[in-house]
């Protein structure tokens, strides 16, 4: 008779991974508009909002890989609580710093702690997750992402107000107040890792070689899941830092411009709830492909000076059709990615990522800084997700090819 099963998370680790990504990503969420505001009060223009913006993604693009690696021969688990430190740091320090510089450098802090966390998390579900399971587990982890997207700016715009010169002070609380509630993701994340897992077991514990990086990026499916997360991705980050400018230009108050954020992010959570019924509908090329198309259009109508009601209808959309991209490119490149090196993976796309997030938001910024105004890296989007499309209608059989479990020789492999 086999032994007990010793109590452990069970299934019961992705909903409180659910919760305490919630509680990170909306301090992050938070905190992104509360930086830009609290940086408008200390003088910078829309250029500067830009490289701030940039700088949250730089400091970590030099460490996602080394992270993957760390958590392709180890535990996922001990990479939550610092992340969460990490993050609750940048937060309260980007709200008391007086100057422009050291606000970017928290901001980088708070963007390495949010690294941090992801890799972690996104490694627990890809190592705890049957094959089988995958799509639907990880389009239940990120919406904790747009949990916390949904709940950060209607939180900084009840908060932030510019009144009598107020802009300063109501946005440092923000960010205060984002360190705070990032910090209760700690409670959440006690004995998340299961300490073997199915379909890792001894091939974590017993690791080969490491796997070259142009290996992984070689792998069928890696490079198209990765180009299509970074466009999604820089949307949704562009939006998050210049809809404040952009309210700022056309007169919306702060507290529409979190509800309109909101918005955005309450129609991606109904599109992850949707999305086995879509996926059975369409296929998994069509989907994404058809998604960032709608997307791209939808971010060049930003751009347009439309009014408030309109801006909220083409939000609403966008946040749905921006919901797909994620959680299908995570399964797609842990599914085309060696065994052993899935962390590896998902941080390689992470990386990609963050060069979207460095390089998408100061190019916006320049764009932003000329003639063209504050709405024009709205226009700058369309053609990244029009791009993204066209990827994923040209790479439809390596997409194919990615979903399909692994054959299962492959810890033999591994042991070899």
């Amino acid at each position: 008779m086999s032994p007990a099963p010793r109590p452990g998370p069970g299934r019961g680790w992705l909903p409180r991974l659910v919760i305490a990504f919630a509680f990170a990503q909306g301090a992050v969420s938070m905190a992104r508009p509360a930086v830009s505001y609290r940086a408008l009060a200390l003088g910078a223009d829309e250029s500067a909002v830009g490289v701030i913006a940039g700088v949250y993604a730089l400091l970590p693009l030099f460490a996602a890989v080394p992270l993957g690696r760390r958590t392709d021969h180890g535990r996922c688990a001990p990479l939550l609580p610092l992340g969460v430190v990490l993050i609750s740091g940048g937060c309260a320090l980007s709200g008391v710093v007086a100057s422009l510089p050291a606000m970017a450098a928290w901001s980088g802090v708070m963007g390495l702690g949010h690294l941090c966390f992801v890799i972690g998390a996104q490694s627990i579900v890809a190592r705890q997750s049957a094959p089988a399971e995958q799509d639907r587990d990880f389009g239940h982890f990120t919406i904790g992402a747009s949990l916390g997207q949904l709940i950060g700016p209607i939180a900084a715009g009840a908060l932030i107000s510019g009144e009598s010169g107020a802009l300063g002070r109501t946005s440092t609380l923000a960010l205060l107040v984002s360190a705070g509630g990032c910090a209760l993701a700690l409670t959440w994340l006690w004995r998340i890792e299961h300490r073997r897992t199915p379909g890792s077991g001894r091939a974590i514990e017993k690791p080969a070689a490491k796997v070259p990086v142009t290996t992984i990026l070689g792998a069928r499916g890696v490079p198209a899941g990765i180009f299509i997360s970074m466009a999604v991705l820089s949307a949704t980050d562009i939006l998050t830092a210049y809809l404040p400018v952009v309210g700022e230009h056309r007169g919306i108050a702060p507290t529409t411009v979190g509800l309109l954020l909101s918005l955005r992010a309450a129609a991606t959570i109904a599109c992850r709830l949707a999305m086995t019924p879509m996926l059975r509908l369409l296929g998994r090329t069509a989907l994404l492909a058809t998604s960032c198309l709608l997307a791209g259009l939808l971010c060049a109508g930003l751009a347009l000076p439309v009014p408030v009601p309109v801006l909220g209808v083409m939000l609403a959309a966008l946040g749905f059709c921006l919901g797909v991209g994620q959680p299908l490119s995570m399964t797609t490149v842990v599914q085309a990615a060696p065994a052993r090196a899935r962390s590896t993976a998902l941080a390689l796309r992470l990386t990609g990522n963050r060069l979207g997030r460095a390089a998408a938001p100061a190019a916006a910024g320049l764009i932003a800084g000329t003639a063209a105004g504050a709405a024009a890296p709205f226009a700058l989007l369309g053609v990244l997700l029009l791009a993204a499309a066209g990827l994923g209608l040209r790479g439809g059989g390596a997409a194919r090819a990615a979903v399909r479990p692994e054959p299962a020789p492959a810890p033999t492999r591994l042991r070899r």
